[in-house]
């Protein structure tokens, strides 16, 4: 017969035989389509691997026979009924867009045997077929062992006896295709034997149990036989090898951990040995020593510290942040010297980074590893309120593992970390513990040399391991944790700054991500000042890191369009990047009444507040708006009280205000503001609100003020100053007990204003009201 290409339905059940009539239930919809457009009735049922439907998990042979009848069910699956004529080897699989899949087969041809070998062999399998009856009389219905007695075609016999033994589909398989009826058969009767055997066992098995087992309860009976299964399959010689290899590895880390958490390890280990391998006590014990034993004890050499490589690396990836980067340098300094002369290191501080996102609190961190020779492992914190997070579950729980610490040794794969402790200002504290209280154990090298970790069980020695914290909000801090920590604090970025950074760090970086030469991507200087001023706005460079990035990814679309190279200017920047989303606060010029310029420390740097007050008939009472917090609600009412004091003692009122409403608001209603700063700017406002004078809008301020009309001092100034700076301020009034933080402002801020220091409200009153 001529090869044939016909259509394949896969069956996951079994192997189907020529001699069979069999119903197969069909629902996916492409087969059941595929069937009822196919012209012919004749198709080639192919057993399958597995479930999947692709053409690798289909064997290459099949039965090729007809459809009888094709019945539809109620749930849209249909049941075809199938009649095989012959069995059929697959030389290739094809995809048909119409039909699925289509085989191409030909007919196996069966080799000749003698009559006197065919009756020899057929009486063979009827013996060994007899002896796997005797051991177990439901393996096989009275009706089929009758048919395969009385069959004279040994074919058929074979296929019929290999279709109810439990034989592997690979097996089968080799067994449907062989064309040599011989070799079918000698194979069988192999099959039967060991099919004999294996039951004769499974009766010894039974026997040698049920003699164990006269008092005990049936439980205890199938856990007895499953043991003796495992025993034979080779499942108890598996747990003594995991033991063996338990036991050596814990004997490799021996002379790198406590006696304590060596016997609490060992102790373990025995106890597993004992259990059994089916209780799942068996299972939490393995999954606790594997772990315990993963933790690197062994990995703790320190490479040698060099102070001039720390240097080197502050200089290399940070422009700028000369305080930090000094701070830094006395902190390691001192650690040298302590360490070269042989002095105990009694400084028991830790480095704490403080400052608003994207400044460079995490980059420091990775060049302090990169000097140290350390590997970071960054643990984030933020929202942190479990405090079995760090010191890890109680190994009675379900789903107990250790605690991030202890996990961050495991991942960093040494001992030798540095762990960078990511906004410890967001800790949370709830019924679940103070993670903050975890931290004064961690942090203090006074106690962390025996740092316990509850799923441990056992102490580790931290003392040698080195934190960093990083923080947005100082405030935030614990004041006992605060008390622990060196605190560093990071700046916002001048807009020279930022350029300097984009220019020699961002854009080499960014080109060297997206695989981009330095020749074939320019950025001008009017373009990286343009993305800094009116494309990004943010205390550090994270965003304008982001706008680089954009800017790449663009080209190399563009590169793979044809394009060679590509410089990015002032006037095609807006090709690259979204409209300008971002507007610089500005001053007004003209003098007007009843709103000054303030000056805000935000989470993004400095910025211009504005603040605005009307004055209207009413009965005397007092607004304020704008999303003020308790803080500047109080400054407010202090405010109000100078103002009125200043306008009486200098007779400034023009009418009687007494029975007038006040209205103060901060524009940008949606935004909340707090903060002890805006008391100076707010009194300067109400009184020009009530007097009637304009202020002028040159100039801002910062301060707050008491009941007395004293200034009082602030935080954040160099931002402040900095924001002034953009919005093109000319003047700036500050609390004289400010003067010492002007040390912090970029000399370029300070030479475009005019910084004035004052001592009272007066002061101020007297420069910016103008008596016109």
């Amino acid at each position: 017969m001529d090869k044939k290409e016909l259509l394949v339905i896969s069956n996951i059940d079994n192997f189907l035989y020529p001699f069979m009539i069999a119903p197969i239930i069909i629902k996916d919809i492409p087969t059941i389509e595929a069937i009822q457009n196919y012209e012919s009735d004749e198709i080639i049922i192919v057993p399958s691997k597995n479930e999947s439907k692709d053409i690798k998990n289909l064997f290459k042979a099949g039965v090729v026979g007809n459809i009888l009848r094709v019945v539809n069910l109620d749930d849209g699956s249909i049941k075809v009924l199938f009649q095989g004529s012959y069995k059929a080897i697959v030389s290739e699989f094809k995809k048909d867009k119409n039909f699925g899949i289509i085989a191409v087969c030909e007919p196996i041809v069966m080799e000749s045997l003698s009559s006197k070998e065919r009756l020899a062999l057929h009486e063979i399998i009827l013996e060994y077929l007899e002896d796997v009856v005797k051991q177990d009389q439901n393996i096989i219905p009275y009706e089929l062992l009758k048919t395969i007695e009385e069959t004279n075609d040994l074919d058929k016999c074979i296929d019929l006896v290999a279709n109810i033994c439990k034989i592997e589909k690979k097996e089968l398989f080799e067994l449907f295709i062989n064309p040599s009826v011989k070799d079918r058969a000698i194979k069988l009767i192999d099959i039967l034997k060991k099919r004999t055997e294996m039951l004769k066992y499974n009766k010894k098995l039974k026997k040698e149990v049920n003699a164990k087992l006269e008092k005990t309860n049936k439980d205890y009976f199938l856990r007895q036989q499953l043991k003796q299964i495992q025993a034979e399959l080779g499942d108890i010689a598996q747990k003594d090898e995991e033991i063996e290899k338990y036991n050596k590895l814990l004997e490799k880390k021996k002379p790198y951990i406590s006696s304590n958490a060596y016997k609490e390890i060992k102790k373990q280990i025995q106890k597993l040995a004992r259990q059994g391998q089916d209780t799942s006590e068996s299972a939490v014990l393995q999954t606790y020593i594997e772990t315990v034993l993963e933790i690197p004890f062994e990995v703790c050499k320190e490479e040698p510290f060099s102070y001039e490589d720390l240097k080197q690396e502050l200089a290399k990836n940070h422009y700028g942040l000369k305080e930090p980067k000094e701070r830094i340098e006395e902190f390691f300094a001192t650690k040298t010297i302590l360490k070269e002369r042989k002095v105990k290191d009694n400084i028991r501080t830790i480095l704490c980074f403080v400052g608003p996102p994207g400044v460079g609190k995490t980059s420091l961190a990775i060049s302090i590893s990169k000097a140290l020779k350390k590997t970071m492992h960054r643990v984030a914190l933020g929202g942190l309120e479990d405090i079995n997070e760090l010191k890890g579950h109680r190994r009675t729980y379900v789903g107990a593992m250790p605690g991030r610490i202890v996990q961050g040794f495991i991942d960093a794969k040494t001992m030798n970390v540095l762990f960078v402790l990511d906004e410890i200002d967001k800790l949370s504290s709830s019924y679940k513990g103070d993670p903050a209280s975890v931290f004064l154990e961690l942090l203090d090298p006074e106690q962390n040399d025996s740092f316990r970790d509850h799923y441990l069980n056992f102490d580790i020695d931290l003392s040698n391991v080195v934190f960093i914290a990083t923080a947005n909000d100082i405030s935030r801090i614990p004041a006992a944790l605060k008390d622990r920590m060196e605190i560093i604090t990071l700046s916002s970025y001048t807009q020279v700054e930022k350029y300097h950074i984009a220019k020699e760090h961002l854009i080499k970086s960014e080109l060297e991500k997206h695989a981009i030469k330095d020749n074939e991507l320019v950025f001008k200087d009017d373009a990286i000042e343009l993305m800094i001023e009116e494309y990004t706005r943010e205390a550090g460079v994270r965003k304008l890191k982001e706008q680089i990035a954009k800017i790449c990814r663009k080209f190399n679309k563009q590169m793979l369009d044809g394009k060679k190279k590509l410089t990015i200017n002032k006037r095609n920047l807006d090709e690259f990047l979204e409209k300008k989303v971002y507007e610089q606060n500005k001053c007004d010029k003209e003098p007007i009444v009843g709103q000054i310029n303030g000056l805000a420390y935000t989470s993004v740097g400095g910025d211009l507040l504005k603040i605005q007050a009307i004055m209207f008939d009413g009965k005397g009472g007092f607004e304020l708006t704008g999303m003020l917090g308790d803080v500047m609600k109080e400054s407010a009412k202090i405010a109000l009280n100078v103002a009125k004091n200043y306008i009486t003692l200098n007779k400034l009122a023009k009418v009687a205000y007494d029975k007038k409403n006040i209205f103060l608001h901060a524009p940008d209603g949606a935004t909340p503001k707090d903060g002890p700063s805006a008391g100076l700017a707010m009194v300067c406002v109400l009184t020009s609100c009530i007097s009637g004078k304009k202020l002028r809008q040159d100039i801002a301020m910062t301060g707050e003020v008491d009941l007395l009309g004293n200034a009082l001092p602030i935080g954040g100034l160099k931002e402040k100053l900095i924001a002034a700076y953009k919005a093109g301020v000319k003047e700036v009034f500050l609390p004289r007990k400010n003067e010492q933080d002007l040390k912090e402002v970029p000399e370029e801020v300070k030479k475009a204003l005019k910084i004035t220091l004052v001592d009272k409200v007066e002061e101020i009153l007297k420069k910016v009201l103008i008596n016109k």
